[in-house]
């Protein structure tokens, strides 16, 4: 809805360009200027540095400056205020689930009377018309309200999940979810789908963007394992830095925030389902899950959100040592931390480690946690740390602090000059935005496993010369299921809403030979029957789309009927290609030996066309797996840096089907020399490698270069590899190119000492061997 205010005449002299031009540039006070009219004081148009304006308008200002001189005029209930965010529902319809138009008193009653300095549109939350344009109006709508009716003009930081595009609105082009852009190994791509993202938010309004994660995928079961890059740390943490980097860098019609996610050690339920309490060495969280949060935070994310669940009987939201030693005393952190989803309330509610509500929240807040993403009862928080700080649970000085970070970050993105965005602008910098983008996104996550010979010739590329082309598997025409969770809806995309994009029926057929007949097979029986006389048959597998605890499955397999259909139309005897779409590594079963075996992960809106540029040839596959695959069921968590043991049983150690970074092209590469730069460094010196690869086969294409580190002997258990440098490169047939990979010290570090994990990590003294492909180099640390 839209709210108007009557200005008084004195006002209405000042030319409509020159008012226009100062409510952009400093709304807030513009509206300050309107109050003092309608009480009769006669003040001059905003601009910066104006004799009387409070120095918090002032844009030419230092930030800490604006911060205290506001925090100085706030009373202690408007403070409280911007640690809390409220779901946009709670504003909508009948003010409970309703959605539909904004409502003025449920906005009162949420920006006015509790002064809430955040809204959050959760997974499904928009408009009552799913449009950019209507985006737009509606966060326009609630800026307005809160700058109008508080007291002191304060806007709101209006956050949304963008976790793969602008995945919320309806046209917005969809990238592959993290874990298909972790296969690319490219922090460039992921650095662009980022900005891409970023624009698209920001052309909607919306200034916070809680992506990326920073969890690691090392159980298959949990089901949020395709938001994660992968289960390497160091992989996950240049992936998630490049993601920062895209989000904070972008420039469109605002600035947007980047939120690093879930802080820490998400990924590990005990039992593999989601926000299950777990159990870590103080090694492992140190040494294997904390580095990828850490080289996030250090990209520039100017805000952190804490993990739902609980690490060694403590809930992440209320631990002091992770949100406040670690993140900021040690790390140096400075920006927002937020709650994520009522966890502070399950402080009481569901944890049972507070005796009632303010008990929950002062617990919370002593920990670190800024703001408290609590969206649905802005009244109860607002009270709730009110009555908290009467008890002296809570120090009026931690609440300025961490109302002081958000008003800061509010400043930091200009909201204080400008709020507002263009609706009339949205639907043309959103609609199908960067569709080449995520063409090429989704094409270079492509990760080919299996491609065997039949008949002399290996099975992908298809052919030029194929006349019949069968595609079969109830995938093949669903673009909900090739777009996953976190689409349109939480869970995916809602019955009844068609999403733009190409399916991978319809890339095949825009991709065929034009003297190809594309036949799709809509049942198993026609799949088997047409089978006899392909020339290929692309089978299209997968699982159904979901998010969080709806993702969660005890057995990460392919279903029994697609297991049959695959062996069915194999049986045929005729070449088979089975894509699977999918948030994680399924075990095959039946569907296993197929003649080619492409993961396709969830791609996104432009998958259909990426799949089939690499079926057909038009792209060499460069992706490589980011995570482990497993040969079946029952062996999870998976990961290629496991222990070694004493274990002697079968499948006990590290035995994957397709281990960590496998992936086949359709040219051959060799790596023919590594080198250092130095037999021996210092302990905590960098280590630069040089690495010789060429292109010995036919076509050009991408070859991602990963080196890896050992230590022939270790004072603490060592993996037998984990990844220390890597990096991809273009060759042309025949080109040979010498590329040069630091590995920072912190890449080498371990945690010291006995169990307890008490020391700080280093690196050890003594050799060190680092292997590209089949070459190595040793350096030793003195």
């Amino acid at each position: 809805m839209s709210v108007r205010v009557s200005l008084p005449a004195r006002w209405r002299t000042v030319t409509a360009r020159r008012a226009t031009a100062a409510g952009r540039r400093h709304p807030a006070l513009v509206f300050a200027l309107v109050t003092a009219c309608a009480a009769g004081v006669a003040l001059a148009p905003a601009g910066p540095a104006r004799a009387g304006a409070p120095r918090y308008l002032d844009a030419g200002a230092p930030v800490a400056e604006r911060v205290r001189d506001l925090l100085g005029r706030m009373t202690l209930d408007e403070k409280i205020g911007q640690m809390d965010q409220i779901a946009v529902i709670r504003m909508q319809g009948d003010c409970e689930w309703s959605g539909g138009e904004l409502d003025e008193a449920c906005m009162k009653t949420v920006l006015d009377d509790h002064a809430v300095g955040s809204v959050l549109s959760g997974g499904g939350m928009g408009p009552s018309r799913n449009t950019p344009a209507d985006w737009a109006a509606m966060v326009n709508a609630v800026q307005r309200y809160a700058v109008r009716n508080s007291r002191l003009h304060i806007p709101v930081l209006y956050g949304v999940d963008a976790v793969h595009g602008h995945n919320n609105v309806l046209g917005a082009t969809v990238f592959p979810h993290q874990i298909g852009l972790g296969a690319t190994w490219d922090p460039r791509t992921v650095r662009e789908t980022s900005a891409s993202t970023a624009r698209a938010v920001a052309a909607t309004g919306i200034d916070w963007n809680f992506s990326p994660v920073a969890d690691l995928a090392r159980d298959q079961r949990w089901g949020r394992y395709y938001e994660t890059y992968g289960e390497d740390p160091l992989l996950a943490g240049e992936l998630a830095a490049a993601g920062v980097e895209g989000i904070e860098t972008a420039r469109g019609a605002k600035r947007v925030a980047a939120t690093v996610k879930h802080f820490a050690g998400y990924s590990e339920p005990s039992n593999g389902h989601d926000r299950v309490p777990a159990d870590v060495s103080p090694r492992y969280l140190q040494d294997t899950l904390l580095p990828p949060y850490r080289r996030a935070v250090e990209a520039g994310a100017r805000t952190v959100m804490v993990n739902s669940g609980a690490l060694n009987g403590v809930p992440a939201t209320s631990s002091r040592h992770l949100l406040t030693t670690v993140l900021r005393e040690r790390w140096g952190f400075t920006g927002v931390t937020v709650s994520d989803w009522e966890d502070v309330r399950a402080l009481q509610t569901k944890y049972k480690i507070a005796a009632d509500y303010p008990e929950a929240i002062a617990l919370a807040v002593n920990a670190g946690v800024d703001m408290a993403m609590e969206p649905f009862d802005a009244k109860g928080f607002s009270e709730g740390l009110r009555t908290a700080v009467d008890r002296g649970l809570v120090s009026p000085r931690r609440v300025d602090e961490a109302a002081g970070r958000v008003l800061r970050l509010k400043f930091e993105l200009g909201l204080f000059e400008d709020p507002y965005v263009d609706p009339a602008e949205a639907d043309a910098a959103v609609l199908g935005a960067d569709k080449d983008l995520a063409r090429r996104a989704a094409a270079d996550s492509q990760v080919l496993l299996r491609n065997t010979a039949h008949q002399g010739r290996d099975t992908l590329p298809i052919a030029d010369s194929a006349k019949k082309i069968v595609v079969a598997g109830s995938y093949a025409d669903d673009i909900n299921g090739q777009v996953g969770g976190w689409t349109i809806g939480w869970q995916g995309v809602p019955e009844g809403v068609e999403l733009p994009g190409t399916t991978v029926l319809e890339g095949i057929r825009a991709a065929a030979p034009a003297a190809a007949r594309v036949v799709h097979a809509e049942s198993a029986e026609d799949a088997a029957r047409e089978a006899t006389d392909a020339d290929v048959t692309v089978v299209v597998v997968g699982e159904r789309p979901g998010a969080e605890g709806g993702a969660d499955t005890p057995r990460p397999e392919l279903s029994a009927a697609q297991q049959a259909l695959v062996k069915r139309v194999a049986d045929a005897g005729r070449p088979v290609v089975v894509v699977v779409l999918a948030g994680r590594p399924l075990a095959l079963g039946d569907a296993a030996g197929t003649g080619g075996l492409l993961m396709s992960w969830l791609p996104g809106t432009e998958g259909g066309h990426a799949v089939a540029d690499v079926l057909f040839g038009k792209v060499n596959p460069s992706g490589r797996l980011p995570v482990s695959w497993p040969r079946r069921v029952g062996n999870e968590p998976m990961y290629y840096q496991q222990l070694p043991g004493t274990n002697g049983g079968a499948e006990s150690a590290y035995d994957a089907a397709y281990a960590f970074g496998a992936g086949l092209s359709y040219t051959d590469y060799a790596v023919d020399a590594v080198t250092a730069e130095r037999a021996s460094v210092r302990p905590g010196a960098p280590v630069r490698l040089k690495v010789t690869v060429s292109n010995d086969g036919s076509r050009a294409g991408d070859l991602v270069v990963p080196v890896h580190v050992s230590r022939p002997v270790s004072d603490v258990l060592a993996p037998p590899r984990k990844l220390a440098a890597f990096t991809r490169v273009h060759l042309t047939p025949g080109q040979s190119r010498t590329v040069t990979l630091t590995v920072p010290a912190r890449a080498l570090a371990v945690t010291p000492g006995d169990l307890d994990g008490a020391d700080a990590p280093r690196v050890e003294r003594g050799r060190h061997v680092f292997t590209a492909g089949q070459r190595t180099a040793e350096v030793t640390v003195r």
